[in-house]
């Protein structure tokens, strides 16, 4: 995977997320859940002001440093991995993930979350939050999957 087509991915992702957020934002009334699949999905309109379960709540300007720190390590492994396409998909997934919520951070100063798994006591997450997550996992597998 070259470096313009990661960026082409992360550039759809972002969008996605961005669009996903704007439609529960402005359909789903703050703060109340709509039942998807019973037993398993909700969507939640939730205003997160800190990170997963709320941590860290109203310290923005440390999420902003960490996402800015975050985008520049990213940027700088995309480039340095560039011929690893394992690699660079977990990489675009994370980049995309981080900033979908940077977004959020610097125009609203929370995130808007929305999906609320109902099996499991979880935190209700958005697009780059399984974006970032995803990534994450990908990066690891393909890690340990090296020869080197």
């Amino acid at each position: 995977m070259t470096i313009s087509i990661s960026l082409l991915l992360v550039v759809a992702l972002v969008i996605i997320d961005q669009l996903v957020k704007h439609w529960v934002a402005t359909t789903i009334t703050v703060g109340t859940s709509h039942v998807v699949i019973p037993g398993l999905l909700a969507l939640t309109d939730l205003r997160n002001h800190g990170a997963a379960w709320s941590i860290l709540q109203g310290q923005q300007w440390f999420f902003a440093v960490v996402s800015v720190v975050a985008i520049a390590v990213v940027g700088y492994l995309m480039f340095r991995w560039r011929h690893q396409p394992g690699l660079m998909i977990g990489l675009a997934l994370i980049l995309a993930g981080t900033i979908g919520n940077f977004i959020d951070r610097l125009a609203q100063g929370y995130v808007v979350d929305m999906f609320e798994l109902l099996f499991i006591n979880f935190p209700v997450f958005n697009v780059a939050d399984a974006c970032l997550t995803i990534g994450v996992l990908i990066l690891i597998i393909a890690i340990l999957r090296e020869d080197d």
